[in-house]
């Protein structure tokens, strides 16, 4: 029982601390994907989603071969044989994702950069109102106080410009059913991402096929050829780091640094995209930012009772 007492705080500390590095590198990641479309030029932002999917397709391959996830894919995929209903719960999700990624790779490079990051500020707030409804789960106040101020932001928006950027409701609007979905459906992270990408992936062929993609391949000069395979192997790794955080960090603690995202892709649409953020919209931001600050409160707060909580349970061993 002592060597439990000893040992056990120092295990918990340095799976935190690989935890918080690999939450805040995918971060980093995923805003530098943000760049890729304008890194990329004159290729559009659709040929550049196209050939992130490819990539990322055998970036994932590698990832699933690395982390010894084949197993799990296999016994996944045997649990739907027989079962239509399961595998179209499965693959309903799919558009609604690829929706997600093509935006992604399309609003930097065509002025929507700032609004769609503002809808991944709105996404975990709109994810919480969804599961309170499909799934019963309670919001505490300070959730509820977030959704209100929330809404707030969306009233100002709609008042003030008489209407809400796409993009924004796009991403705040589209995400939460795909995740609410595949929770549903009991289907494994890394699992799904495989099955999304294999679906997704055909498809980017045919249009790269369909387009001349292809055909342009012979005048790429050496920058293509290095940026293009770095694509899909800087979305792996993000994907690897950030399921790493989830495996290491305790819910509250990957919630709260999971925000860092659209921070950073604010910031890059502004500061590097140079994309215009107006000053009748600034109100709708600080609200949108107040409800985030609920939502990391909320979590430092769970954080908290967990923590009493482990150390009551070490102390009554």
């Amino acid at each position: 029982m002592a060597i439990f007492f000893f040992r056990q705080p120092e295990t918990m500390n340095t799976s935190l601390q690989k935890g918080m590095i690999a939450a805040i590198a995918s971060n980093i990641l995923f805003a530098v994907l943000y760049l890729y479309s304008g890194w990329l030029k004159p290729m559009t932002g659709t040929d550049v989603f196209a050939w992130r999917m490819i990539t990322m397709w055998f970036g994932l391959c590698l990832l699933v071969w690395v982390l010894g996830g084949g197993r799990e894919v296999g016994k996944f995929l045997l649990s739907l044989r027989g079962q239509p209903k399961k595998w179209l719960l499965v693959v309903l999700p799919t558009p609604l994702f690829a929706f997600q990624l093509w935006l992604f790779m399309y609003a930097p490079v065509n002025g929507m950069g700032v609004d769609t990051a503002m809808g991944y500020f709105l996404f975990p707030l709109v994810l919480a109102l969804g599961g309170r409804l499909c799934f019963k789960t309670k919001l505490n106040h300070w959730q509820m106080g977030a959704l209100a101020l929330a809404a707030c932001a969306v009233a100002h928006e709609l008042w003030q410009t008489r209407a809400v950027a796409w993009s924004m409701w796009a991403v705040c609007l589209g995400y939460p059913p795909y995740y609410l979905l595949r929770r549903h459906a009991n289907v494994p992270a890394l699992t799904g991402l495989l099955i999304d990408l294999t679906l997704i992936a055909p498809c980017a062929v045919a249009y790269l096929w369909w387009t001349g993609g292809f055909g342009q391949v012979a005048n790429w000069s050496a920058k293509y050829f290095v940026l293009v395979p770095m694509l899909g192997l800087t979305s792996a790794v993000a994907l690897g780091l950030n399921l790493q955080a989830n495996r290491d960090l305790p819910v509250p603690l990957f919630s709260i640094l999971s925000y860092l995202e659209p921070v950073l892709l604010f910031g890059v649409a502004w500061l590097i995209l140079g994309a215009e953020v107006s000053a009748k919209s600034l109100p709708t931001y600080g609200l949108i930012v107040l409800a985030l600050a609920l939502s990391i409160l909320d979590g430092c707060l769970k954080m908290r009772r967990e923590r009493q909580i482990q150390a009551q349970t070490v102390l009554a061993k």
